[in-house]
């Protein structure tokens, strides 16, 4: 743990330097300005914020309360910034940009967006997607307040999706059940098996997205021209509570409907209580259950359907 943790502390300051780098922060003056970039981060919060005190933006920024003191006063003497008293407590001073202060900051606005621009301008719309996905991901397991509710969305998939569910199913479950290569083993075949002879009028995958980083997936294949079977049904660890896995599963039993199908089936484990909470909400119920030794010890398949008959 100690070695691993070490590899991920010199991981993230090596990336870091790269990125201060990308974004010129180690210039004297950040973007061709006269500001630091401590104080272009002031103007941008006080043009984007309804006049905040000086301890709120301290706060918002994590700054030392007596440095942003000394910036908020040169900025009043070069005449960007203006005081007056809160109308619901006298005693509170708020905060704003003058409208020389809003000039001064416009186009220092301007030029981070272009620099933005111009870092993504190399990228095809997949990878920007992936990018600003990964971000979202650091803002959210940092906690950061600004990241928002993640959008979840489903999406057909695309190439490299496939290898994706093989390898995720794989590293997932052999992390949480130790299930290791037999598993992953039979993924591939079903993923292989459904790429080579999907019926595109009856057979559909689907991907999950959470604020734009692929969470899960699953499958409706044919199992007789009556009965479609659900497969392969997989959500992240880090996308649990989100309910993912409802979306995925009432999707397939929305397109099992309109395919006319009269059943939906699936196979299962006992010991995956959260995968059978879903389909138990969802209207499944366990039809069967035998031993299985396949991925382990000890293990109890289960088969689940729906009638969609009635």
């Amino acid at each position: 743990m100690g070695a691993g943790r070490e590899a991920r502390v010199d991981a993230m300051r090596r990336f870091n330097r790269f990125y201060t780098r990308q974004i010129g922060v180690l210039h004297e003056g950040l973007l061709r300005s006269p500001f630091s970039l401590a104080e272009a981060r002031v103007l941008y919060e006080l043009a984007h914020r309804k006049s905040p005190t000086a301890m709120e933006l301290a706060a918002q920024l994590g700054l030392d309360r007596g440095y942003l003191s000394r910036i908020l006063a040169r900025f009043r003497g070069q005449g960007l910034v203006a005081r007056h008293p809160s109308p619901a407590d006298g005693r509170r001073e708020l905060l704003r940009l003058t409208a020389r202060g809003r000039r001064t900051f416009a186009p220092l606005d301007r030029r981070a967006r272009a620099q933005v621009r111009a870092l993504l301008s190399p990228l095809a719309a997949p990878e920007e997607e992936r990018l600003v996905a990964s971000m979202r991901a650091i803002e959210r397991v940092l906690g950061g307040e600004d990241a928002g509710p993640a959008e979840l969305r489903l999406r057909a998939p695309r190439p490299g999706d496939m290898g994706w569910v093989i390898e995720r199913h794989g590293a997932v479950y052999d992390l949480e059940w130790g299930w290791g290569t037999p598993f992953e083993a039979l993924v591939a075949e079903i993923v292989a098996r459904f790429m080579k002879s999907q019926d595109r009028a009856r057979e559909r995958a689907w991907i999950a997205e959470l604020g734009g980083e692929r969470v899960g997936s699953v499958f409706l294949v044919a199992k007789s021209r009556t009965v479609a079977k659900l497969r392969l049904l997989l959500v992240e660890p880090s996308a649990r509570g989100h309910g993912v896995g409802q979306r995925l599963v009432a999707e397939c039993v929305r397109f099992a409907r309109r395919a006319g199908y009269r059943k939906v089936v699936l196979w299962t484990q006992s010991i995956l209580d959260p995968a059978r909470h879903i389909y138990d909400k969802a209207g499944f119920r366990r039809r069967g259950q035998e031993p299985n030794t396949e991925f382990g010890k000890g293990l109890t398949s289960e088969t689940w359907e729906m009638d969609l008959s009635s």
